[in-house]
């Protein structure tokens, strides 16, 4: 007959510990705060997706919603089926509050990406042909950023006093006699291919996996940090002490800032890390 191991018995002074250790781990289920953060496929998802299970430690669960385009994140943000949104930088939000009505505030700067010039027809910015086509962004704020980098190739040359909000009725001078298609901003990554040069977000390229993003002809800098992509809420909501206790978090954690290095084709050169300049 097999012996029965006797059942163990915890010594008395160890119960009350145990006890105490129990109704701990019941109360930080009890206290866990819930956040649902938007945010677009590739590195802004990866990123938020890095920092979840550091908040799950400081007793906030994170959920990740991904959009597909750069109107329903904001859309959901202001009826409240997300707390926060993680895709857009501060010019975008504010034409979008101007055209929309809406009320938000940035609660935490984020990643700076190096806009650039791609071109899978031409290896320099020289080669782009008189009559190329140049495909940019559609947004009225992403739009001016690509002209002001167009400008800088020196392809064309703006209005004086434009700054980021031109549009292509502020070229004064376009010796090429380059002709515009204008495209949604994840959307541009499809068409490079399709004309001569196309404006490009690292992050989509690497999401996409069509070509290699660190090919750019001409990248942007942290002379345009004002772009940084932020963490946004209602305005209203911009103290509550979960939305800043994770972005505190996020922008602490060497996991996140791996995963955005990976993200970004473990290149340097097209990104910057805002919150540390």
């Amino acid at each position: 007959m097999k012996a029965v191991r006797p059942m163990r018995i915890l010594p008395l002074r160890v119960l009350p510990l145990v006890a105490a250790a129990i109704v701990t781990v019941f109360a930080m289920a009890a206290r866990a705060e819930t956040l649902t953060i938007g945010v677009v496929p590739g590195v802004y998802a990866d990123a938020v997706n890095a920092a979840i299970g550091e908040a799950k430690v400081q007793g906030i669960d994170v959920k990740v919603v991904e959009f597909s385009d750069w109107t329903t994140p904001n859309v959901a943000l202001d009826a409240g089926d997300i707390d926060v949104n993680f895709f857009q930088h501060r010019p975008f939000m504010e034409n979008a509050e101007k055209q929309k009505g809406y009320d938000f505030e940035v609660v935490g700067v984020g990643i700076l990406q190096n806009l650039g010039l791609y071109s899978l027809k031409h290896k320099s910015i020289d080669a782009v042909p008189v009559g190329g086509r140049v495909a940019i962004a559609n947004d009225p704020v992403n739009q001016g950023r690509g002209l002001l980098l167009l400008q800088k190739a020196g392809l064309i040359k703006l209005k004086d006093g434009v700054g980021f909000l031109g549009t292509l009725d502020d070229i004064v001078e376009n010796p090429k006699k380059l002709t515009f298609t204008e495209v949604e901003g994840p959307q541009l990554v499809r068409v490079t291919g399709d004309v001569d040069l196309a404006q490009g977000y690292p992050h989509f390229i690497v999401a996409s996996g069509s070509f290699d993003p660190t090919s750019g002809l001409v990248y942007s800098g942290i002379e345009d940090k004002l772009f940084a992509v932020s963490f946004i809420t209602k305005a209203a909501r911009e103290d509550e002490p979960t939305i800043r206790k994770f972005v505190a978090l996020f922008q602490g954690s060497e996991a996140v800032k791996k995963q955005i290095h990976a993200s970004f084709a473990n290149s340097d050169k097209l990104y910057v890390l805002s919150w540390l300049k």
